[in-house]
Formats: structure tokens, sequence, C-alpha cells
């Protein structure tokens, strides 16, 4: 594609994103700064339309972007805008390091109030692995086990127990077993110990039996979570809300959540912004809709994703900057 295809395809994106309705000649020879005849730009847009770049709807001589004309623009055209001062400020207010599921839900937040749509935030995989255990006795027979994760999260299980521990034997166990196996999971804790458990001392041999065997270790295999705020703000995109079955469609993939959590996992893979545009392939089947997701880190590791759903005629320029800022400062809130 020559330059002023290029240019004629940039303007009638930017134009169809501005106004929302089809794009004429008479509109692109105004914006495109381009001195040709409508005949020419007719001629230029109707090669576009043969290379699956833009269509024509049946109501109008204009033409839209197509998929495929969405992909070409976000990949090689999009000037992203520098955030706004007072956005960037309202970011890193509102991601205070905090609980991490206090911090996720006010990311998911943020995206949604700064973009108008519904921001969305993977929360990361239950972690395989223990920074901290803790036992303490809640009275005769009962034991609490609290399991303090890398990221901070905290899981409490309660364990039955016959034997009656005193407090020093439960802060010496939890002693020893931070000191011999944090950071390793249950399940490897387990695989280690299958010989030499009766080897430990009674009262620690007990308690760490009680712990492997009371289903911790499943803890560690527990799949992402996603946190969804502002879905209800896509009820007042014209693009979204005019077809009901459509809309019916959408709602259903923000409810199971399934399509959502593939496109946000292989975000989780890649570096930096990734953008999904609807119809372009099975991944997002909903041709009117958009996410643009960013991963995010604790302590440098990428943990999970966060992102912004709208519709395919959305500002580009002025979202990708608000989700990459966004993933920015809560892997900093995560990290702190």
């Amino acid at each position: 594609m020559d330059d002023r295809s290029r240019a004629l395809l940039k303007t009638l994106i930017e134009r169809y994103i501005e106004e929302g309705q089809p794009i004429g000649s008479r509109t692109l020879s105004r914006f495109s700064g381009l001195d040709l005849s409508a005949a020419t730009i007719r001629n230029v847009m109707s090669d576009l339309e043969d290379m699956g770049l833009v269509t024509s709807p049946h109501t109008s001589a204009g033409r839209i972007p197509t998929p495929r004309g969405y992909r070409l623009f976000v990949d090689t055209m999009v000037t992203v805008r520098p955030l706004e001062a007072m956005a960037a400020r309202e970011v890193e207010k509102g991601l205070l390091p905090d609980s991490p599921q206090r911090v996720l839900s006010s990311a998911a937040q943020i995206l949604s109030n700064l973009t108008h749509f519904a921001g969305v935030v993977m929360t990361p995989k239950r972690a395989q692995v223990f920074k901290h255990i803790e036992f303490l006795r809640l009275g005769e027979g009962k034991i609490l086990l609290i399991v303090v994760t890398p990221e901070g999260d905290v899981q409490n299980r309660i364990l039955p127990t016959t034997q009656d521990y005193t407090p020093s034997q439960l802060i010496e166990a939890g002693n020893f077993i931070n000191a011999q196996f944090a950071g390793r999971s249950f399940a490897a804790v387990r695989a280690h110990l299958k010989s030499d458990l009766d080897n430990l001392r009674s009262d620690i041999s007990g308690l760490m039996a009680l712990a492997l065997q009371s289903g911790v270790s499943d803890y560690g295999m527990g799949e992402s979570d996603v946190v969804l705020s502002g879905e209800r703000r896509l009820l007042n995109v014209g693009d979204l809300s005019s077809n009901l079955d459509k809309l019916r469609k959408m709602f259903d993939m923000l409810e199971q959540k399934s399509v959502l959590m593939q496109l946000l996992d292989i975000s989780s893979h890649a570096d930096g912004i990734q953008i999904f545009i609807g119809g372009e392939s099975d991944l997002l089947p909903y041709e009117d809709l958009a996410v643009i997701s960013a991963p995010y880190s604790v302590d440098g590791q990428i943990v999970g994703t966060l992102g912004v759903i709208g519709p395919t005629r959305m500002a580009y320029d002025r979202v990708i900057p608000i989700v990459d800022i966004t993933s920015k400062l809560l892997s900093g809130a995560l990290s702190a």
C-alpha cells in the first residue's frame, strides 16, 4: 500500500472514531491534507475495500473500517498521546500500596473511570509456593493454619487435631517449617518429606502432616480470577448497545469470563501493550468489541494482566497510555 492510501486509511479511521458515521470522499479530502480529487479518493477507497480494510454499509456511500483495517491502524499508524497529568495523578493516587485484592479492584475501577469503558484485571494465579506459615491454637482439637503467599495474600485453614499442642510448640513448628521450606510448594514439601517425616520431632512431624493433608496444597493450584469494573458503561456505547442480540452475547462473554481469561492469559506471556480487535480471529469473535491489555508484575515477575474492554471505535491513542501507566503503577504498588 502506497503512502497516499495509508494516509487516506488513517484519516478515515480517525474520523470514524471521532464521528461514528461512515466517512465519505468530501470528509477525506478535507481532513487528509492531500490535494486529491473526489474521483481519485473514490478509486483509493475502492482499492482499500478490495484489500478488506474498509467496507461500505448498505445505507451509506461512505465507508467504515473492517477489523483488518483497525489492525493495520493500531499496529502501524496510531500516534499515542501523552497521558494528561490529571489522569496520571488519578491512577497514582488510586493505586497506593494496600492489600493485593483491594489494589487490583482499584485498578479495574480506575481503568473504567478514565476510559468510560469496562476495566478488567486478571488476578495472579494463586501462588504455588508459600512465603510464611503460622499455627494458632483455636481451642481443644482445633488449630488455625495461616498461609502467606509471596504476593501478600493470606489463606486460612482450620485443622482438626487429636493432639493438644502448646503455643510454644506451634510457634517452634512454624519457625522450623518456614526456615526449612519457605519458597517451596506444599506438593514439593510433601515429596521431600515422604520418607523423612518420621525422623522429625513428633510435634513438628504431626503439624507438618496436618498442613500437608489439609488440602492447602490445592491452594497453590487455583486458577486466576477476573475483576471487572464498569461493564454497564458499555450500554452507553451506541455501537455496542444498538443491537440487542450483540449486546446479549457481549454480556454473556463478560459473565462467563472464559474468553477474557484466554485473552488476558495470552497477554501475560507478551511484552507491553496487546490489542485484540473483535472479529479478526476466534479469540474475540465479537466484531464491535476491542480489548487493550498489558501485563503487570510483582518484584519483576509477571503475575497477571489488566486492560480495557470497549468498542473497536475507541480512541486508541488515548486508551493505550492509560492502560500502560496503570500496569506500571499497579506493579509498583504490589511490589512495595
